[in-house]
């Protein structure tokens, strides 16, 4: 998949993100900043010709990334979010987000998308999508 498909689809989850948590589906929210944030990441591992490999640690993404010289620091405490990607989705877990989490979740998700969207730029690719 393209850099700018997987982006298209961060993009597209953090506008669910910020829907569901309008509407009181925090737990769903979370989720959805969570895939944000990883579809992100695989915008940029894409960029750089490395297939996105089929996980949702976010910091194992970060690291190859890393690896491919490109510098996560700003989004690193990002990384949080990677237990939303189990948690939230499931009714066994005791810990559903909280809407305060839900909406630091969609705050960090927007600062991941942010950040891919430079480094993308910074790397001569500019996707043409909303938001």
């Amino acid at each position: 998949m393209m850099p700018c498909k997987w982006l298209d689809h961060a993009i597209r989850d953090l506008q669910a993100a910020r829907i569901l948590l309008e509407n009181g589906l925090c737990g769903e929210s979370a989720f959805h900043s969570q895939q944000a944030a990883e579809k992100a990441l695989k915008a940029i591992l894409a960029a750089l010709g490395t297939q996105p490999p089929k996980t949702h640690q976010l910091e194992y993404l970060m690291v190859l990334a890393e690896r491919k010289g490109i510098d996560t620091r700003e989004i690193r405490n990002a990384s949080i979010l990677t237990d939303y990607a189990v948690e939230a989705r499931y009714p066994d877990f005791e810990d559903e987000p909280s809407c305060n989490e839900a909406a630091e979740a969609v705050k960090l998700a927007g600062k991941v998308l942010e950040w891919a969207r430079r480094t993308l730029e910074e790397k001569g690719i500019e996707c043409l999508t909303p938001g």
